[in-house]
């Protein structure tokens, strides 16, 4: 079995990116296309309001975010958390993807609502990409330190890393 080095780990603000999605979704590990009638669906039965983060609520999200991973002892290669969604490449410690989004999602809602922020800040769940090697790990800080570059692509990719 190969040694995971680092995953990348993925997820979005409320109402950013329903099941339906014109840009495709992933369901259960599954990448599926645009289904305009399920998100529209998804609209109607939203009961908090679509969360778009200004600048100071993204740093207030990222701090929280590096000061959780210090708790947890796992280091953070990338970072960039955008108007709607959150990219970070992590390398892997003892903690799963999932208990680390948890962690991270938790400690930048309770941030936020520190700072004044009221409602659901996360949709439910989140994507992980692992890296296998070097190359790969080296990769995917790249695309996600090209988030914080480019700041006029507020608009997540579906990203199908190799």
């Amino acid at each position: 079995m190969q040694k995971v080095l680092g995953y990348m780990l993925t997820w979005t603000a409320c109402g950013n990116w329903l099941q339906g999605d014109r840009r495709g979704y992933v369901k259960d590990g599954q990448i599926l296309e645009s289904n305009p009638s399920l998100e529209n669906k998804n609209k109607e039965n939203m009961r908090y309001p679509k969360v778009s983060l200004n600048t100071a609520q993204r740093e207030i999200i990222k701090k929280a975010i590096y000061e959780e991973s210090a708790k947890l002892n796992q280091n953070i290669c990338a970072i960039a958390v955008r108007k709607n969604h959150t990219h970070l490449v992590a390398e892997c410690s003892f903690i799963s993807a999932g208990s680390a989004v948890s962690h991270y999602k938790n400690a930048a809602r309770l941030a936020m609502r520190s700072s004044g922020f009221a409602g659901r800040l996360w949709t439910r769940g989140f994507s992980v990409r692992y890296c296998f090697d070097e190359n790969h790990l080296n990769a995917t800080i790249r695309y996600v330190n090209n988030h914080n570059k480019n700041i006029q692509s507020e608009s997540p990719q579906l990203y199908v890393g190799g």
